[in-house]
């Protein structure tokens, strides 16, 4: 077993998602934790039917849940969603109105947006950084090519319907006599 990582730690996540939205969509997602003393520790995940924003959400989510509590985190996203949000006071704003956007539409993805609340207050400080996808940075090239991959999973798949529940047995063939 590897050694816990050290703050600061440097949070590489990357979201994908084929068909993105649709019912036959696919999401995966990627973080990659790292710390000056050379620790790494990578996390994928994903889940069918999703949204890109969706598994770019999951990705911090889950990568600042596995940043010891307290860490100093810089954040490396390609999401100008979840650095804008976090960076640009958007999700104080959500909350101040009761969860609505500027727009006075609900906020979407509010339940991991509650989530992220939770998680930013576990560390003393996460320092969101936009970076360009696809442009040649490095571990965001990676994390994508893990999110990518995740995403194909086939564990991802809807689990099937369930069968229709039996209708309950009529109160006379249940020994009632009415």
């Amino acid at each position: 077993m590897s050694a816990p990582l050290a703050s600061p730690i440097t949070l590489t996540t990357d979201g994908a998602c084929s068909a993105n939205g649709r019912d036959g969509s696919r999401g995966g997602w990627a973080a990659i934790l790292t710390d000056g003393a050379g620790g790494e520790l990578v996390l994928t995940g994903g889940e069918a039917p999703s949204t890109n924003n969706r598994m770019e959400l999951m990705a911090v989510l889950e990568g600042l849940r596995a940043a010891p509590e307290g860490s100093e985190v810089l954040l490396v996203t390609d999401s100008s969603y979840v650095a804008n949000a976090i960076s640009k006071g958007w999700l104080a704003s959500w909350q101040r109105r009761g969860w609505k956007t500027a727009a006075k539409e609900p906020v979407a993805n509010r339940e991991l947006w509650e989530r992220m609340l939770l998680e930013l207050a576990r560390h003393r400080r996460v320092t969101p950084t936009l970076v360009k996808g696809h442009a040649g940075h490095e571990a965001n090239e990676r994390a994508d090519r893990l999110a990518q991959d995740a995403a194909k999973q086939d564990h991802l798949q809807p689990p099937p319907p369930a069968p229709p529940a039996p209708e309950p047995p009529a109160a006379a063939q249940m020994g009632f006599d009415f």
